[in-house]
């Protein structure tokens, strides 16, 4: 996969792009990361990207006439075709999610552009972008941090990154619930064993469990997840389970 990255500062992928997983998506060809400095497309020798907004109010704003022409001159790159995602990185985005992240991964190619300051002209929406993504309700210095969240999320959703076959598909949030517990050696520490389900080797029997956990801890921190989650008439019986364990406790 091909991402282009749209940034004032470009020096701040640097070290997160070159360790753990994105070094290793790097190294096998998985992904081919391309960043782009905004300020090489100034059209003046002080290399000027903002300015202050019509209307009066506080900070300044990244010029139309500076990032739509960034935007088509990175988008004219390369030989993709129909022509790639252009994602604006903004707290008014659609909110990021596991399901967003699958999405992406289906395109060959993504351009990723970082708005700064106090936005961008409203004008390099309607020219140059064709989506939007908020990685939370809160906002950021910049749309950097953001752009990273993006590109891991998404590179684990390209077959050959993780390693295992279809680790992916065992994340969190991946069938809609939280992962399980999870555990390796020592067998027993500071007076905690690990259940002794994941130690008979019955592949069926674990695998069972692990599904009871995830309903177990989604129930328990994210409740939210089971109203779309894709559960059998067992699971359903478990959570109701769940809940009469909830009523004796505050009995």
């Amino acid at each position: 996969m091909r991402i282009d990255v749209l940034t004032l500062f470009p020096n701040m992928f640097q070290s997160p792009m070159n360790e753990s997983m994105m070094w290793k998506a790097k190294e096998t060809g998985l992904l081919d990361l391309h960043l782009h400095d905004i300020r090489d497309y100034s059209h003046d020798k002080h290399r000027a990207v903002d300015d202050t907004p019509y209307g009066g109010g506080g900070g300044m704003l990244l010029r139309a006439d500076v990032l739509v022409y960034a935007i088509e001159s990175v988008v004219a790159l390369g030989d993709h075709q129909p022509p790639p995602p252009v994602i604006l990185m903004t707290p008014q985005g659609r909110l990021f999610s596991h399901d967003v992240a699958r999405e992406l991964a289906q395109h060959p190619r993504l351009v990723l552009v970082c708005s700064h300051y106090e936005g961008e002209d409203e004008r390099v929406r309607q020219l140059a972008i064709t989506d939007e993504i908020s990685i939370g309700d809160y906002v950021l210095t910049g749309g950097e941090l953001a752009a990273m969240v993006v590109i891991d999320a998404t590179l684990r959703q390209v077959g050959g990154l993780l390693g295992a076959e279809g680790a992916e598909l065992r994340d969190s949030h991946a069938d809609g619930l939280l992962e399980g517990a999870h555990y390796t050696r020592p067998p027993v520490f500071r007076g905690l064993e690990v259940p002794q389900v994941l130690q008979t080797g019955n592949h069926a029997q674990i695998e069972a469990w692990r599904r009871e956990q995830a309903l177990r801890r989604t129930w328990e921190r994210r409740r939210d997840l089971l109203r779309k989650a894709k559960l059998t008439e067992a699971e359903k019986y478990l959570l109701a389970k769940f809940a009469r364990e909830d009523a004796q406790r505050l009995k």
